[in-house]
């Protein structure tokens, strides 16, 4: 067997050492292995996870042959969950796996206390009602779940947990902690060494952009009562001062400092994101507090204290222009990499000890939290993120109804001649066929019989549905209705397929990325729910 460094190289180059030790780490329950599930703990199977446990009390059919490729003819009466699970333990032996002939919706209703032991549960193909019961289960639990569910051809994923905290939130637009306005000792003893008024030509023109923003910042300040430029018209003083100061016109070195000058104008001390996170009720931390609570009481002593109002620095630069034509001139750059860099680690010892002090304050172990997770969380201290998700319940009885208000009615949404988002339609309709199903034993068109009757009940459930959710005299087109009775519950591969993909990508970020970006971007957590349309190859996040 290859080892794991070499048989997972490509996406250790995506989510690093630690993203894939974590992934190791995770134990994943998979309800229901029809093509939907199957495809999800496929690609999980695939990335390395540390162990499946898959639950599925039906048989093979020969229904199943048509939109699942882990089973075969061989397999048709035996057990579902046995079949598919043996298939994905071929697919990596690494990983450790077993199945239970169970129906899900008897082990929510029998046995709640069986999904503690996961890290995750992965829900899919389940009606309303079950989806309720164990979100909340799951929740108590506190066991991070999520929901998949192909319908014909549409579909939805829903990511549901209390909490999940994120430390490496790679956000698109977050300026470099250079501290150009507020430099420690170190950088400022070092911008203080260095003349920008040197008659060498060469060196002039390879002076670090962040040691010219520096000592321009102070010059600024000594005949500004020490405040910074604020007003537009200021600002473009203060670029026209660093142009002043070129002596050729090949400096590209000053042409970097009046391009990055914005980022001497960033306020000192926290952003307000991360104010609200140290003042956050979690950062009083008990002996049972997260990890991820603990640095952060860390962090809030060391911003209240050694900071002096700041985070611990990141200690990185952003490339500059340098020459090897000296090595003087090549080594302010080294040099000024250096001091940034000695400065994060001082930061990170201090936050390291902080972080041993409260452990052993709490009757933990100190060194329960790695120096790499705590190095990790310094370097990304500006940046983290809490997403916290409401319960299934609470969406599914009061859902933001401005949220409502603007897939009914807001143009940007609602596509021509329909009154509504394609998208929302699909989500109250799937949420109608459960009600449907509960009334009726089956699902509409599910079997042959007299479509037009079904059609007119699914009209009738979803009319009910929308004014319990408080859009009175809202309706949603008979196309739409008429399609999703065409479907029958159909659990087609293509869209399993895809829906299982989009829910595979949700644990994987949720355990070796810990990254929050938007739904539609590629790495996402979500904060609503994602609905696939497959009439026009579509799809949309709804915050519901």
């Amino acid at each position: 067997m290859a080892e794991p460094k070499t048989k997972y190289d490509r996406q250790l180059r995506i989510w690093g050492e630690q993203g894939q030790e974590a992934l190791e780490k995770s134990s994943i329950c998979l309800l229901n292995c029809g093509p939907t599930g199957s495809e999800t703990l496929k690609n999980l199977v695939l990335g390395g996870v540390g162990s499946i446990t898959v639950v599925d009390g039906s048989k093979v059919e020969l229904g199943d042959l048509g939109n699942n490729y882990m089973v075969d003819e061989s397999s048709v009466g035996q057990s579902k969950a046995k079949t598919v699970c043996a298939f994905l333990q071929e697919l990596n032996d690494a990983v450790k796996a077993k199945f239970i002939e169970e129906y899900p919706e008897k082990l929510i209703e029998s046995n709640p206390s069986f999904f503690s032991q996961f890290t995750l549960v992965v829900a899919t193909q389940l009606v309303e009602s079950s989806m309720v019961k164990l979100d909340r289960i799951c929740r108590e639990a506190n066991v991070l779940l999520i929901f998949a569910r192909s319908y014909g051809l549409t579909g939805f994923v829903r990511i549901s947990v209390k909490e999940h905290a994120v430390i490496e939130s790679k956000p698109d637009h977050f300026l470099d902690d250079l501290r150009l306005n507020n430099p420690w000792p170190e950088l400022w003893r070092y911008a203080e060494s260095i003349d920008l008024d040197t008659a060498d030509p060469i060196a002039h023109k390879h002076i670090p952009y962040v040691i010219i923003l520096i000592k321009m910042t102070e010059e600024w300040a000594k005949t500004h009562n020490g405040k910074l430029p604020s007003t537009r018209d200021e600002k473009r003083v203060f670029k026209d001062l660093i142009k002043a100061k070129k002596t050729a016109p090949d400096e590209d070195n000053y042409k970097e400092a009046m391009e990055a000058s914005f980022k001497v104008f960033t306020p000192q001390g926290i952003s307000p994101s991360l104010q609200q996170i140290i003042n956050d009720t979690c950062a009083e931390v008990n002996s049972n507090s997260l990890d991820f609570w603990v640095m952060v009481a860390a962090l809030k002593e060391f911003i209240a204290n050694e900071g002096g109002g700041e985070a611990p620095l990141e200690g990185s630069i952003p490339d500059m222009t340098s020459s090897t034509e000296l090595v003087t001139t090549a080594l302010l750059y080294v040099s000024l990499q250096k001091i940034y860099q000695a400065k994060a680690e001082a930061d990170f010892l201090v936050m390291e000890k902080l972080v041993k002090k409260i452990l052993k304050k709490l009757g933990r172990d100190p060194e329960s939290i790695s120096k790499a997770t705590i190095k990790s969380f310094c370097k990304n201290a500006r940046k983290l993120k809490v997403c916290r998700y409401r319960m299934i319940e609470e969406e599914f009885s009061s859902p933001v109804q401005l949220e409502l208000q603007k897939y009914l009615t807001d143009e940007d949404y609602c596509t021509p001649n329909s009154r509504c988002s394609v998208a929302f339609g699909f989500y109250i309709l799937l949420r109608a066929v459960d009600r449907f199903a509960a009334n009726y034993n089956s699902f509409p068109g599910q079997f042959d019989g007299e479509m037009d009757e079904e059609i007119s009940r699914l009209k009738t459930t979803a009319v009910s549905l929308l004014n319990d959710l408080g859009c009175n005299g809202s309706s949603l087109t008979e196309d739409l209705i008429n399609e999703m009775c065409r479907y029958g519950a159909a659990e087609l591969h293509s869209v399993a397929a895809f829906v299982g993909g989009i829910a595979s990508q949700e644990v994987i970020k949720a355990h070796a990325l810990s990254r929050l970006q938007l739904i539609t971007r590629q790495f996402v957590p979500m904060s609503g729910t994602f609905i696939f349309n497959g009439v026009d190859h579509k799809s949309q996040l709804l915050l519901l």
